[in-house]
């Protein structure tokens, strides 16, 4: 039975970060399974106003200016004028204000189940902002299915809606093709030659570089178990000012190495994470990092709190080393044991994160949302 889907997201790959690689994953991934995906893409990006066909749909480009409200309204009207409605089975609102807002009101219009799919931050800060609560609620309320990547998110959302149907669906990651190449390895090694001290273990932060991601507290970390000395960080992303003056006023001081470079493609970032010996998730809150994911497939073992997905994915001692969101002293207790890591160590780690990631499969993930699409389409 075919499904043709309504996605409407705020997100807008490549460069949109781990919500836009999820948001194109799941949905060519639905694609692919023959459901048709138009999707709306209520954009920050300048530009003009646009619908174009592709093979799996229509894509609506819905720049918001400085006026989302009107961007929402025009959208529909867009996507009515094209017949865009007439053969919708589903609205799906992924992530972000403005589809928790569009979403359930296309929905209703169309008169077709609505599907909400809430990343990491779609709930940690909704739910204790005044302004975004009241749009979750009505999203989640209105949903016939609501869709977390993270266990802890779904008992903590189910409490607040014991009323609504939440399923647990993790981030997926397509192993065939998430490999590093001989080319891969050798540009890896050639970087860290390059820049990195010899004596020193290099630590990789990849994505969004920011305090609420908790990289100045890793970086006080650092210092507070005396291993800045035995440290590279390699940092890859946009850093945020709380982070660039951390590293302005006081690495030269303590003798931290530090590397920084901007955004790469995901697949660029084969040709670093070779080069990495852990990578550090120091999340305070999050969903299920795609970078974390990227990285255990690889054979990375990772230095990670436990927020959101990440306590589905690291164990401690056995794929990783982890600690408790938000604990300072535990993050501090957590760099001194990585930097006490012997090769050997690093090594079996590496194992159990590989392992632990071939359980979050683009596949299943797939499928699983294909089921949510055949258990709650209506007849119309």
């Amino acid at each position: 039975m075919t499904h043709r889907v309504l996605w409407v997201t705020a997100t807008h790959p490549p460069s949109g970060g781990g919500m836009a690689t999820s948001s194109d994953r799941i949905s060519r991934g639905l694609a692919d399974e023959g459901v048709i995906v138009d999707i709306v893409h209520l954009t920050g990006r300048a530009g003009p106003w646009s619908i174009s066909r592709h093979r799996h749909g229509r894509v609506v480009q819905a720049p918001i200016g400085e006026d989302p409200e009107e961007a929402m309204r025009r959208a529909w009207s867009v996507l009515q004028a094209d017949a865009a409605t007439d053969e919708v089975t589903h609205v799906v609102g992924f992530g972000g204000t403005l589809p928790l807002v569009a979403a359930p009101v296309y929905a209703a219009w169309i008169d077709v189940p609505l599907l909400t799919l809430l990343r990491g931050a779609d709930l940690e800060t909704g739910v204790f902002s005044l302004r975004r609560r009241a749009a979750l609620d009505d999203a989640v309320t209105r949903s016939a299915r609501v869709c977390v990547v993270a266990a802890d998110a779904a008992r903590r959302l189910q409490a607040l809606h014991p009323e609504v149907a939440i399923e647990h669906v993790a981030n997926g990651i397509d192993h065939t093709s998430w490999t590093a190449t001989a080319a891969d390895i050798a540009r890896a090694a050639a970087w860290r030659a390059a820049t990195v001290p010899a004596d020193r273990r290099v630590l990789g932060l990849v994505g969004q570089l920011k305090a609420k991601k908790g990289v100045v507290d890793l970086l006080d970390a650092i210092v507070a178990a005396g291993t800045a000395g035995s440290f590279h960080l390699a940092l890859i992303g946009d850093i945020e000012p709380a982070v660039a003056g951390w590293l302005g006023e006081r690495s030269e001081a303590v003798e931290l190495s530090w590397s920084h470079e901007a955004f790469l493609d995901r697949w660029d970032l084969l040709a670093r994470y070779p080069a990495f010996d852990l990578v550090a998730v120091p999340s305070i809150h999050d969903g299920m990092p795609n970078v974390a994911l990227e990285a255990a497939a690889l054979g990375l073992p990772l230095l990670a709190s436990d927020a959101g997905g990440l306590a589905d994915l690291v164990e401690d001692g056995i794929s990783g080393v982890t600690f408790r969101a938000a604990d300072r002293r535990g993050l501090t207790a957590a760099v001194a044991r990585a930097a006490a890591l012997t090769p050997a160590d690093l090594e079996r780690l590496g194992r159990g994160a590989t392992k632990a990631a071939a359980a979050f499969d683009q596949q299943t993930e797939t499928a699983r949302y294909l089921a949510i699409l055949d258990a709650t389409r209506a007849t119309r």
